[in-house]
């Protein structure tokens, strides 16, 4: 991670501790203040719009309980799909019994 990067982080946890809505111009002034020169306000700005409308606090507690969504949309998209894994398991069948070494005229004891 960039010292750009770490300087914009930093200052968005001030300002999220702190209970400061975060924009650019905030993280900005408190990179000048830390006396910390190379930080482009690019970065600022990245960090402002990817953080707007959201509780920092909240996103810190809970980094680990953003597993249970994935599975739950997993089932509702093979439910809405029907007969579709059914009919794929029926043909990888059909391929496997193809390819076997037994109709080549292969056997393990040849």
């Amino acid at each position: 991670m960039s010292n750009a990067e770490l300087a914009s982080s930093y200052a968005a946890l001030i300002l999220a501790d702190d209970g400061v809505d975060i924009t650019a111009d905030k993280l900005q002034s408190l990179i000048k203040a830390a006396k910390i020169e190379d930080v482009e306000p690019i970065w600022t700005s990245l960090f402002a719009k990817a953080l707007e409308g959201k509780d920092v606090k909240d996103l810190l507690l809970n980094v680990g309980s953003g597993g249970g969504a994935a599975p739950a949309a997993g089932g509702a998209a093979a439910a809405a799909g029907g007969d579709a894994p059914a009919e794929e398991k029926a043909a990888e069948k059909e391929e496997e019994k193809e390819e076997s070494d037994e109709d080549m005229g292969f056997g393990l004891f040849d």
